[in-house]
């Protein structure tokens, strides 16, 4: 029997031209971008379909284009083909992805949501002051203990919990530098500085953090159609005012990705979909589970693998 769970990529996801079969294809995606653009008052869609890759690295362009590329796809799993979770999971920004799935955000409210939140985090660290880094091959304790000797030189800690033997971490660009070298000099396999222009999930966010708290005080919450869990406590929102707090607290705190797919796992979740652009969350998966299934959904043809595999009938 299976247990299926949605997983939401975060930025890093995007690329050019992601999403464009499936506007090409299904109205559901072309009124999930229609929705977008109105709210974000410029054509996302074209920006994707058409813009260069510098063009979609640009947190406040990045953060709405993956959610809404995430939000057509699903749309079409679920309008479409009936293709419905019972739990989901979002990485950083695909945790926004997530509760609007599940129906405690709009979908206006949602892409609205993230907008803001993209501006807040870049006017939080001024251009080229913060700086991310990917560490692989040292255990979470090595990584924290680096991070505590780099912290002589500035803020640094880890960010991101993605799978066994990697770790991403953030803060000011200087301390992050010194760190990868601190994580080589430990016996790292790979540290390389990310290209990220905002620092995510550190203490220089916190700032960030609190404007987007005000936003979200006048932002309307529905209830859940399924469970999804919080990036923060790597466990299931348990009210949807919790969404408040756990959204301000996700800007400055660690991604728990690991625990949080262990959870899922342990709740009896077998099948896993990945829902939007690339195929970084069922990498994770690979490396934390090769027992569960893992797919991702982004064009007609990853669709159609899935089709084969669920037996879907079309």
């Amino acid at each position: 029997m299976k247990k299926i769970a949605f997983l939401f990529p975060g930025q890093g996801a995007q690329y050019p031209g992601m999403g464009k079969d499936l506007f090409d294809t299904y109205k559901e995606a072309r009124e999930v971008f229609n929705t977008a653009n109105e709210v974000l008052g410029f054509d996302i869609a074209s920006l994707i379909f058409k813009g260069t890759k510098e063009d979609l690295q640009r947190t406040e362009v990045t953060q709405p284009a993956v959610l809404a590329t995430s939000m057509a796809v699903y749309k079409v799993l679920k309008d479409r083909y009936n293709i419905y979770p019972e739990g989901a999971s979002g990485l950083s920004l695909g945790e926004y992805s997530a509760l609007a799935a599940s129906g405690v955000l709009d979908l206006s409210e949602a892409v609205s949501l993230v907008q803001e939140r993209a501006r807040f985090m870049q006017e939080a660290v001024p251009e080229g002051k913060g700086s991310m880094a990917a560490i692989l091959g040292l255990s979470e304790e090595k990584v924290k203990l680096v991070c505590k000797e780099g912290e002589h030189y500035g803020i640094v800690s880890p960010a991101n919990y993605n799978c066994p033997g990697q770790v991403v971490i953030a803060g000011e660009k200087g301390a992050v530098e010194k760190t990868v070298e601190l994580a080589k000099q430990a016996g790292a396999k790979r540290a390389v500085m990310l290209p990220m222009s905002v620092p995510s999930h550190c203490e220089l966010l916190r700032t960030a953090g609190h404007r987007l708290s005000a936003v979200l005080e006048k932002v309307l919450v529905g209830d859940f159609k399924f469970p999804v869990l919080s990036n923060v406590k790597a466990r299931y929102y348990t009210a949807p005012e919790e969404i408040r707090d756990l959204l301000v607290s996700q800007l400055s705190s660690p991604v728990l990705w690991q625990k949080s797919m262990e959870f899922l796992i342990k709740d009896g979740f077998n099948f896993f979909i990945e829902v939007g652009p690339g195929r970084t969350l069922t990498t994770f998966m690979q490396k934390i589970n090769r027992k569960v299934s893992c797919y991702h959904v982004e064009d007609q043809p990853s669709l159609e693998k899935l089709f084969n595999n669920l037996e879907v009938k079309r």
